[in-house]
């Protein structure tokens, strides 16, 4: 009812009825898409998942261009990671899939999935960075 509730352009910042009044269980970590969609409408969601998209296509892109195959499968591993997160919250906001506790990826609150996050962009930043080097293991061995 949240997400109807938001209509085209929402009610706006901290005017949502369902969110306000506690209508949505656990907005601030499984939940928190809701309170965006009632706030901020159909723009602000599609909004916030075009930038997701803009932010796992820029992963994919730097993945493609590492030398090494350890950069790219790396960052394609923690890009999957990373879009298995935001797919499965929105899937469960939307009813598609059932509730499991999976917050939204860098913008809810959440202890593990939030430390999962960070280390997948600080795998994802390390293989952009060390892009043009061939690893070898001459110096493993």
């Amino acid at each position: 009812m949240a997400i109807g509730a938001g209509g085209f352009n929402g009610r706006g910042f901290l005017q949502g009825i369902q969110s306000q009044q506690d209508y949505v269980p656990e907005q601030h970590t499984d939940f928190i898409l809701t309170v965006i969609a009632e706030e901020f409408g159909f723009l602000g969601s599609t909004a916030l998942l075009v930038g997701f998209a803009v932010l796992l296509g820029w992963s994919l892109y730097s993945a493609a261009r590492s030398v090494s195959w350890f950069g790219r499968l790396a960052s394609a591993g923690a890009v999957a990671t990373v879009a298995f997160y935001i797919v499965f919250n929105v899937g469960m906001v939307l009813g598609l899939l059932p509730v499991v506790g999976m917050p939204l990826p860098l913008i809810s609150y959440g202890g593990t999935a939030m430390l999962t996050t960070m280390a997948c962009f600080g795998l994802i930043i390390a293989a952009h960075m060390h892009r043009d080097e061939k690893l070898t293991a001459r110096g493993i061995f």
